[in-house]
């Protein structure tokens, strides 16, 4: 039987029943508005709620919005997107399907919390991956709820709520101060002459401009300004830029003839690096790669990666060379200064002769042995010669 409306007082709103469903209404702004709900208690309960916030100055009711699709169809249109903008689209997606369609793929954005994220973690280093790889994972998941918050399928980003415990966990294990690189520019000149061609050019463009890998093989004359003495970095080899926009690069002065005797020998026409497929493709990582691995093995060097022996090699002499963190930053093309400060440990003005000096006490045994024995330590290490013990 239908229940009749209870009608209350001025102001208080009205509940009641109609096709077994409750309804309440109320007036906000000079308007009716009406709610429906399948049972009288939460009915009058939301009622109650609205009245108050109506009361004190705040919205009523909010809209009720439809349940957001899962994640997989979530994501495969944020991938489609990430494919026009980003290099690393390709490995984003194969990341995802490998790692995280199976555990997220089926859940709404809001049933995803920080509790499951930890226990993805967990199992992911369980599984044998490293925490640079969880990391990798945490931050595509990140990158897509920022997205979906400004879609509005989503309040927040579960990810930004992870307390510092869960994030240690995924704490990088890479340490830039432990990466290796070409200490002496003598051995950056060894290399360079026992690289065969065209490969010694890029294996340059890499230890002495900066440039990536992918941009050393990219780059074309076009973008190569002799007179100006710079470089204007605007493409990879693949596809857009890592840190998406383009950058000018000073050529160095050890740089510059080598780049002028090749521009006289190709024409300055194409690209700087010229392929040496005979079908025109680009030089493959893997062959550049393999042809370092040779030389250094030849000249009886440290094992070095590609990345060790040229970008990170330039990155590291600039500062050994007194110059600025600043400038490093945008010659580099570091998204944050964050990135750059990681070379800070190698500035020669770190610890100053001050520093050296804080300690004042002296260890000499009668004769000043220690002291001689310091004297001469000292001598030799400035005449560059190696001191054995």
């Amino acid at each position: 039987m239908k229940k009749k409306r209870k009608r209350a007082g001025h102001g208080q709103g009205t509940v009641w029943q109609r096709g077994g469903n409750w309804w309440i209404q109320w007036r906000e702004g000079g308007r009716r508005k009406s709610a429906r709900y399948t049972d009288e208690s939460t009915a009058r309960r939301v009622l109650k709620r609205i009245l108050g916030d109506l009361a004190a100055g705040r919205g009523g009711l909010e809209i009720e919005k439809a349940p957001a699709p899962p994640l997989a169809e979530l994501a495969e249109g944020w991938l489609a997107r990430r494919d026009k903008t980003h290099r690393s689209a390709k490995e984003d997606r194969w990341r995802w399907k490998k790692h995280m369609a199976t555990r997220f793929g089926h859940l709404r954005p809001d049933e995803v919390d920080t509790g499951m994220l930890r226990r993805f973690i967990e199992a992911l280093l369980a599984s044998g991956l490293s925490s640079s790889t969880a990391h990798l994972c945490i931050a595509e998941l990140s990158a897509l709820f920022s997205d979906l918050v400004e879609q509005g399928h989503v309040q927040v980003n579960p990810v930004r709520l992870l307390p510092r415990a869960t994030r240690r966990l995924i704490r990088p294990a890479h340490d830039p101060r432990t990466t290796p690189f070409v200490e002496r520019l003598e051995d950056v000149r060894r290399i360079f002459l026992a690289l065969p061609e065209p490969i010694c050019l890029a294996y340059a463009l890499g230890a002495l401009a900066g440039l990536r890998n992918g941009e050393a093989l990219a780059l074309r004359w076009a973008h190569v300004d002799m007179n100006a003495r710079r470089i204007h970095v605007r493409e990879s080899i693949k596809g857009p830029l890592k840190d998406i926009d383009s950058r000018i690069v000073p050529i160095q002065d050890a740089l510059y003839p080598l780049l002028a005797e090749w521009r006289l020998r190709c024409g300055g026409i194409g690209r700087v690096v010229p392929s040496m497929r005979s079908d025109g493709a680009f030089l493959d990582s893997h062959t550049i790669r393999a042809h370092l691995k040779t030389t250094i093995t030849k000249l009886e060097l440290p094992a070095l990666t590609w990345y060790e022996a040229t970008r990170h090699t330039f990155a590291s002499q600039w500062v050994l060379g007194g110059n600025s963190l600043e400038k490093l930053r945008e010659v580099m093309g570091h998204s944050t200064v964050q990135v750059t400060e990681r070379y800070a440990h190698l500035k020669p003005e770190l610890f100053g002769a001050a520093d050296r000096a804080t300690l004042k006490v002296s260890l000499a045994r009668g004769g000043g042995q220690a002291e001689a024995l310091g004297n001469a330590v000292a001598t030799l290490a400035g005449d560059g010669q190696k001191v054995t013990g």
